[in-house]
């Protein structure tokens, strides 16, 4: 078995969770369709999942369903785009993206404008990966720019971004999830970020 997937199996044993809740929780969106995957085994088909995201998954479910419903969680985890809105004079009040972001990044919009939750994603992005000091402000420009042209080509399904360099040369791509990646020799991954986690991070800061 490949070391990067966990069979069924193995992953009702490991996290002490049944068949029906499995199921359950499949039905209910809380994992999502793309996680299961069929493989032939000498003993014939059997499902399997990405190790680190369904492990990661099911820990999270387990930890929030004493206090959400399961319609609740799925929504909190659903990689499907809330219609929240926020005015940029309040983006700046609470503090969601730095002062640094706005400045570079939405000089030029007024405080009253309202922006939809997928540009409050693109502009959390790209501050995350400022604050970690991964990235310079104009690899920034390059990024929003990508994120605003193939981001809603997924509409609402998983996605990764991949932020890559050779010999100082960045790059930044955004694919389903989960898929492996390779590179040739010399690529350096800088980061590669799941979007659905930065969607649920964000959700929570309207609490």
């Amino acid at each position: 078995m490949e070391p990067n997937l966990i069979s069924k199996k193995d992953l009702l044993e490991e996290k002490g969770i049944s068949y029906g809740q499995l199921y359950r929780w499949k039905r209910k969106q809380l994992i999502p369709e793309e996680w299961f995957i069929r493989k032939s085994t000498f003993t014939g088909q059997e499902t399997f999942f990405p190790r680190d995201l369904i492990l990661a998954r099911i820990d999270k479910i387990m930890n929030m369903k004493d206090d959400l419903s399961l319609d609740e969680l799925a929504d909190k985890l659903s990689p499907v785009l809330p219609d929240y809105e926020m005015r940029k004079s309040d983006l700046e009040k609470r503090n969601i993206v730095s002062s640094i972001v706005l400045q570079r990044f939405a000089a030029e919009d007024d405080g009253a404008l309202v922006y939809t939750f997928d540009k409050l994603l693109y502009f959390y992005v790209v501050d995350k990966l400022l604050q970690a000091g991964e990235m310079s402000m104009e690899e920034g420009d390059r990024l929003l720019a990508t994120l605003r042209e193939h981001f809603p080509k997924f509409a609402g399904k998983a996605c990764d971004l991949v932020f890559t360099r050779k010999m100082g040369v960045s790059s930044f791509a955004l694919l389903s999830a989960p898929s492996e990646l390779y590179f040739e020799s010399g690529v350096k991954v800088v980061a590669r970020i799941s979007m659905t986690e930065c969607i649920e991070q964000l959700k929570g800061k309207w609490v």
